[in-house]
């Protein structure tokens, strides 16, 4: 599988879906199976029986994951394809509309 190009923490735009053109912080990404969570995007409902951790139970809204392939990188308020490249000996992430580094 090739490497992700979205890590937890980066700021994403939704390119396709009923949540499209949205913005929002990536709270989690799942490698294995390609998708990311962002906050206040795709929110979905579960019912959860109470327990220990919820005492209360009850209709909980939480984010959905979301395909990889339906989000795009924000830089400078813009969404932009990202790439890498190799800054001296170490291997970097930069935005391919402006060429900066990214991290």
């Amino acid at each position: 599988m090739a490497t992700m190009k979205i890590k937890k923490g980066d700021m994403v735009k939704v390119i396709a879906g009923k949540d499209k053109d949205k913005e929002g912080k990536v709270i989690a990404v799942n490698k294995k199976a390609g998708t990311v969570l962002v906050e206040g995007i795709n929110m979905v409902t579960k019912h959860a029986k109470p327990s220990m951790a919820n005492q209360q139970g009850g209709i909980i809204h939480q984010e959905g994951p979301v395909d990889i392939s339906n989000v795009m990188y924000l830089h400078k308020g813009k969404a932009t394809r990202v790439g890498f490249k190799m800054d001296g000996d170490k291997k970097v992430r930069f935005a391919k509309s402006t060429g900066e580094v990214i991290d």
